[in-house]
């Protein structure tokens, strides 16, 4: 609403009487609409510290905005200007960045020095008793209109920037799903305000049943609880959501979602790197159904037997990385003692006994490719997915 050049105006009607208000006292105040709002700005200079901290240019807006709405009293006694007019006149007066250099609340406060300023001297100017009455009640009611009209502006562009936010929002999840080039996200994000050398993690799963903007906005209203920042967007029938920070999000984070299981990503260091993330979790996501007993909220890496079996080479890849090669490496028969393990069903002593050690020593072998790989043999979940590292592994080495 408001524009950098100022529309020109139509020529003003010659004053006409207006009820107790006289033709002589609206040009005597039309006369003074220039010292009224330079007298306006000095005292908002005096009462506010943070009016004194705008620059020059930003205080040149402000002294635009009053002389406008000053002069704009005039139309609206005569009752050439509706309330629909009030913004237009006033604050096209001043460019599109006066809104981010000051908020609407402090843009009241200064609409209520400048009528102070006008209650204190309009009435002087006044013919007489009658009219000084009817000054002060229009100036009252004329600040209202103004507060309002400024209301409405803000919240114009409000709405405006709320739904830029979200398309460019929607660009950084969809760029992130596609693996775009980081650069492009990056400059994205910055627009934003997202830190994008910062840790971030995806989390995927079903989109509710309501409308994507709904979906979008839950998602915004959970970040402002949480104080965490999120991106989020719809991808079909999956909610994307893109978090901030390495810890992992509180288990009310599957209320956004639709019904069925949310998979996060591993966290990345930087939203360059957070593709992975999306990768993955978009990865797990489509085998999750595959492991009725999931928790409503998994971790990507937690799928990767589902994912292999899928024909995930990434997962595949991953386990050979993280636990068949720490276990072929170690300097204890990690890999000797696992086999055996997995051969004898999860059965310590007989496991033991093929190799010839005290099950004491298997317990304290198995304590070692825990730590090697971070998972536990005594589960039954783990025990798979070391089982097909094992094979993967093997299937990656060249034959004997």
């Amino acid at each position: 609403m408001l524009d950098a050049v100022t529309p020109p105006r139509a020529p003003r009607r010659p004053p006409e009487p207006h009820g107790p208000i006289g033709v002589g006292t609206l040009r005597a105040i039309e006369r003074a609409t220039g010292g009224l709002a330079t007298r306006s700005v000095a005292r908002m200079d005096q009462q506010f510290g943070w009016f004194r901290a705008l620059s020059a240019e930003q205080r040149s807006w402000v002294t635009i905005v009053a002389q406008a709405g000053i002069s704009g009293y005039v139309d609206w006694v005569m009752g050439a200007t509706n309330h629909a007019r009030i913004a237009e006149q006033v604050f096209t007066a001043a460019p599109r960045e006066l809104l981010r250099a000051v908020s609407l609340r402090r843009t009241v406060e200064l609409v209520r020095v400048a009528i102070t300023v006008a209650e204190e001297e309009l009435p002087a100017i006044a013919a007489d008793a009658t009219e000084q009455a009817a000054l002060k009640e229009s100036l009252l009611r004329y600040s209202r209109e103004i507060a309002f009209a400024a209301a409405a502006v803000y919240a114009t562009a409000a709405e405006t920037r709320g739904a830029w936010d979200a398309r460019v929002e929607a660009a950084i999840v969809d760029g992130l799903v596609r693996g775009e080039d980081p650069g492009s996200l990056e400059s994205r994000a910055a627009a934003l305000s997202w830190d994008s050398a910062g840790p971030a993690q995806v989390l995927v799963g079903a989109a509710p049943p309501a409308r994507r903007e709904q979906a979008v906005t839950a998602v915004a209203e959970w970040s402002r609880r949480a104080h965490r920042n999120a991106l989020a967007a719809v991808h079909g029938t999956m909610l994307v959501v893109v978090l901030s920070g390495q810890a992992p999000p509180a288990a009310d984070v599957t209320a956004l979602f639709g019904p069925g299981t949310v998979v996060r990503g591993p966290v990345a260091q930087g939203l360059a790197a957070a593709s992975r993330s999306a990768s993955e979790a978009l990865s797990g996501y489509r085998v999750a159904h595959a492991w009725p007993a999931a928790p409503p909220l998994v971790e990507s890496a937690e799928l990767l037997p589902e994912r292999v079996l899928a024909g995930d080479t990434t997962a595949a890849e991953i386990l050979r990385r993280e636990i068949y090669a720490p276990l072929a490496a170690g300097s204890a028969p990690l890999l000797e003692t696992l086999d055996s393990y997995i051969a004898h069903g999860g059965s310590l002593e007989p496991a033991a006994r093929s190799l010839f050690v005290h099950p004491n020593t298997m317990r304290y072998r198995l304590r070692r490719v825990a730590d090697a790989t971070g998972r536990d043999p005594w589960s039954a979940r783990d025990m798979l997915t070391l089982t097909l590292a094992l094979i993967l592994g093997r299937l990656s080495a060249p034959l004997p």
